[in-house]
């Protein structure tokens, strides 16, 4: 028995769980090292046959060099989605991150073997909440389905119109900025006002050496006010998402 096999819809196939794959790679918590290279790729393959029925009157360069500058571009498209998505959701870490240093656990800051970069305390810690509440609300089911709605405003073989990748990176970038100093703002004033009563203190009591007390006052104060920032992930969550879906179907050009 012989098995015929079409070739350009088996490489749509191969190129679009590339652009899946490349994407994996960069979105958390799928880019975190705990999911291993393999399962990475066969989510890809498996996520790859959802989007197949669109791909059937995809046009794929059969010679060499358009074959490699088409693989190229499929993982240039899902590298620059990844990005556009993980700096979005990067915003809640930056948030503890800026708890962190206005409290004083800044120097507790130590290296996070499946991020490969240095993580502080809260930075870590409302990373790892906001990834548990993107799970539980279904949020990583609307931000995958964003990626393969992709694949109808971008088939294979197509390339980005790249006219507009400035203002979606300005965008991107001013969301990232803005909702980590909006989600650290209560603690930021809480902690400003306990330095002011600080600085204070050494004016009326110089004798009670105040720098020996800051920096105590500040963490137990951080601890007991930490669950001032909990009440907005929520919604902040579902706002990245919905973010992350317009930021990723604009570079794509569906809107």
């Amino acid at each position: 028995m012989t098995v015929t096999v079409a070739g350009e819809p088996l490489l749509a196939f191969v190129l679009a769980a590339v652009r899946i794959v490349a994407w994996l790679v960069v979105v958390p918590p799928f880019a975190s090292r705990s999911i291993p290279t393999t399962a990475k790729v066969v989510l890809s393959l498996g996520l790859a046959f959802a989007v197949a029925p669109l791909m059937a009157d995809s046009t794929i360069p059969v010679d060499t060099f358009g074959l490699l500058t088409t693989v190229l571009t499929q993982v240039m498209i899902g590298l620059s989605m990844g990005f556009l998505t993980s700096l979005l959701f990067a915003a809640v870490a930056a948030a503890g991150s800026i708890i962190d240093v206005f409290g004083g656990f800044a120097l507790a800051a130590a290296f996070d073997p499946l991020a490969m970069n240095m993580n502080t305390v809260f930075g870590k810690f409302h990373q790892m909440l906001a990834t548990v509440l993107l799970f539980v609300s279904g949020g990583h089911l609307l931000v995958v389905g964003g990626l393969l709605r992709t694949f109808e405003m971008l088939p294979i073989g197509r390339t980005p119109d790249l006219d507009g990748g400035a203002d979606l990176l300005l965008r991107a970038f001013g969301v990232f900025f803005v909702t980590a100093v909006q989600v650290a703002l209560p603690m930021i004033a809480v902690l400003f006002v306990a330095d002011l009563g600080l600085a204070l203190m050494t004016k009326v009591a110089p004798q009670l050496n105040a720098i020996n007390v800051m920096f105590p006052a500040k963490i137990g104060l951080t601890l007991m006010l930490l669950g001032l920032s909990f009440p907005v992930l929520p919604g902040l969550v579902r706002r990245l998402v919905e973010l992350s879906l317009e930021l990723t179907a604009a570079f794509a050009g569906g809107g």
